[in-house]
């Protein structure tokens, strides 16, 4: 089966992306974890279809690169609109869009900046001395003083496997912070290793940073990752409680391609 392809990357979280708005792609979990693989694939932090929607432009359905359905991905939403957008889905430089945690919209910017509108957080919880919310997918915030001396695979491997996550699995962040930015390093359940960005990751560090005090400037936080920078705005109500949170970074294309899927 010879499938057509787009490779595009965010900050370094790469993808693969399809348009199947006519739905004739099914992929089964080998095909999909065999597509990501680096060394026997395209390779990919990630697989995404575009796929038809009734009440949106179109339907984001994302697979980790080990090969199962997954949830959300905030740069894999960015790099998604970025190509909905190049196929003339959307209204001038905006787009919508239904992903597995409901309804988000992105705005497409000179130099392929893209921002997307995430969904709303209403509960940080603290366990243990670290912190656990979901920005449409579950991640574990642990503030370190120097982000770049943890070891982000073995000490995020112990907590994604930890008795109470092992089951459902969680992404865990490891964050330090300056006056001016904070810096993020993420390992990822379902690519289980450190990915060199993470959208919904750094935008729960952010939202965890600002609960603690840093208020970056004017509710925006400048987001430093292994991939890039990134910008996480929001509006704030009560203690923990955001909504109008949008994360703002790069996307861009990267090749695009055919491969013959044997198994």
């Amino acid at each position: 089966m010879l499938i057509p392809f787009n490779k595009y990357q965010g900050t370094g979280n790469d993808f693969i992306i399809i348009d199947n708005r006519e739905g004739y792609i099914q992929l089964t979990t080998e095909q999909i974890k065999k597509l990501c693989d680096r060394k026997f694939g395209v390779g990919a932090d990630g697989l995404m279809f575009v796929e038809r929607s009734n009440n949106f432009d179109f339907k984001m359905l994302y697979y980790n690169s080990d090969g199962n359905e997954s949830s959300m991905c905030g740069n894999g939403g960015r790099c998604i609109s970025l190509f909905a957008h190049t196929l003339g889905l959307g209204n001038n430089n905006k787009v919508t869009f239904t992903a597995i945690d409901g309804p988000h919209e992105a705005i497409i910017y000179e130099g392929e900046q893209v921002s997307l509108k995430m969904k709303d957080v209403k509960k940080i919880d603290f366990e243990n001395g670290d912190y656990f919310l979901n920005t449409g997918s579950p991640h574990y915030i642990k503030i370190v003083n120097n982000v770049e001396s943890i070891d982000v695979y073995d000490e995020g491997k112990k907590i994604r496997y930890s008795d109470k996550y092992k089951e459902a699995g969680t992404n865990v962040n490891f964050v330090s912070y300056n006056d001016d930015a904070i810096f993020v390093r993420t390992y990822e359940r379902g690519v289980e290793n450190e990915t060199l960005s993470c959208g919904t990751g750094v935008t729960a560090a952010a939202l965890v940073l600002n609960s603690l005090g840093f208020s970056g400037k004017k509710n925006k936080i400048n987001v430093i990752t292994k991939g890039g920078d990134l910008e996480v705005s929001f509006d704030k109500v009560l203690e923990d409680t955001y909504y109008n949170i949008w994360l703002k970074g790069p996307a861009q294309f990267v090749f695009r391609g055919e491969i013959n899927l044997f198994i």
